[in-house]
């Protein structure tokens, strides 16, 4: 296990941190180029459509979990984990399952009765870990978008 990590809420003054953490992740995930949100785009949506936790370890941020709420119409209120990410460097210590027991454990306190999220076919490594738990994958159903603004087509 890591030693001195804490797991809290994320503040406001963490919100560059966690944005170069999904930059991070976009670069490993093979899609560095589809981050599109800014700083600005974070603030205005902290805290009213999503939530995180971090984990930081003398005093540096080696990790984060951004969530929201939702709602299944088949089970009820959702918690939506939106990223899950480990810095490179601090993968293998333990701190990945820190993180991921906080957001079990936020799931619980918001009294959900879903927890969900994706993970890319091809990363092995996530989901081994997300095999430690009791989980189900649901590879029947598609991801669909409509993406209404993009850098080349702002409307």
């Amino acid at each position: 296990m890591a030693e001195n990590l804490t797991i809290r809420y994320a503040e406001q003054a963490d919100l560059p941190h966690i944005l170069e953490l999904v930059k991070e992740l976009a670069h490993y995930e093979r899609a560095p180029e589809e981050v599109w949100v800014t700083i600005d785009d974070y603030e205005k949506c902290f805290r009213s459509v999503f939530d995180a936790l971090v984990a930081e370890q003398e005093g540096i941020i080696v990790g984060m979990a951004l969530y929201y709420m939702t709602f299944s119409t088949w089970k009820g209120k959702m918690l939506h984990l939106e990223d899950f990410i480990v810095t490179e460097e601090q993968r293998g210590k333990g701190i990945g399952k820190q993180l991921f027991d906080a957001v079990i454990v936020e799931a619980k306190k918001q009294e959900v009765k879903l927890m969900r999220w994706q993970v890319l076919d091809w990363n092995e490594p996530a989901i081994g870990f997300y095999k430690k738990y009791d989980v189900t994958f649901d590879t029947d159903w598609w991801n669909v978008k409509i993406l209404f603004t993009s850098p080349g087509n702002p409307n």
